[in-house]
């Protein structure tokens, strides 16, 4: 009996002492989200956690790690088109409570940016033409914060490779601003496939090949889940497909 009533406070004692050494969710979900790639399924692990944390304390930091999620969500989760829609809906959501929380935080206004954009890919011309003064407004922002963020660099350079020029579309100025992004971050291989996409469009064959190549040869990319996913991937389907036309002369064509 002795043994049994010196082993209860003990326990108790362990049982207080948990919560003190458990890592926060913030944190925890941060870790899920670094290597998600090993397992898809961290991404909706991180997300039930955030969602937690941003009901008990919405912190413009909790705020911002689940507008990602969710824009991750949209990216690699969701299975259909309502659920992709849904998620980046979400993820915009989060990213406008962020900034009502931090106004000048550069990441919040960025993930406002991303998942408007997913967004207007999924929905009607006209309701995309709507997202995209939200877009181009938090672009603006993001490189007035900080005229030397990659993502925002990339991020502008994207819409001016894409839109018509009636509507402030700019091929030469798109193809400055990733390369000033990537002379920033030559790891970031989304970027280097939003190039090498523009040198396609404009029919620049070599330079596209080029910076495919340079995809797929990285071997410290800065975002190692979305390039291991999706930019590694698309860049060997990308040069393939150039080698199977022969618009890279001297190169034959092999399997993607």
């Amino acid at each position: 009996m002795r043994a049994v009533a010196t082993l209860v406070p003990l326990l108790f004692v362990a049982a207080l002492a948990r919560p003190a050494t458990a890592q926060p969710p913030l944190e925890a979900a941060r870790g899920l989200l670094a290597a998600w790639h090993d397992d898809p399924a961290r991404i909706d692990r991180a997300r039930v956690l955030l969602e937690a944390e941003a009901a008990a304390d919405p912190s413009a930091d909790t705020l911002v790690e689940l507008s990602r999620a969710w824009f991750l969500t949209g990216d690699f989760r969701a299975r259909s088109e309502p659920d992709r829609l849904a998620a980046y809906e979400q993820g915009g959501r989060a990213a406008r409570r962020a900034i009502a929380a931090a106004p000048r935080n550069e990441r919040a206004h960025l993930l406002l940016a991303f998942n408007s954009g997913r967004s207007a890919q999924i929905t009607g011309v006209m309701r995309a033409l709507g997202m995209l003064g939200t877009i181009r407004e938090e672009s603006v922002t993001v490189l007035r914060l900080n005229p030397s963020s990659v993502d925002g660099l990339i991020l502008a350079a994207g819409m001016a490779a894409e839109l018509p020029a009636f509507m402030g579309g700019d091929r030469a100025k798109a193809e400055t601003l990733f390369t000033r992004a990537l002379d920033l971050d030559p790891h970031q291989t989304g970027g280097r496939l939003e190039l090498a996409r523009l040198y396609l469009g404009l029919r620049r064959w070599t330079d596209a090949a080029r910076e495919l190549q340079a995809v797929m040869d990285e071997t410290t990319p800065t975002d190692r889940p979305r390039w291991a996913m999706s930019d590694l991937p698309r860049a060997r389907a990308m040069l393939f497909e150039l080698r199977e036309r022969g618009r890279v002369p001297g190169i034959a064509p092999q399997s993607p």
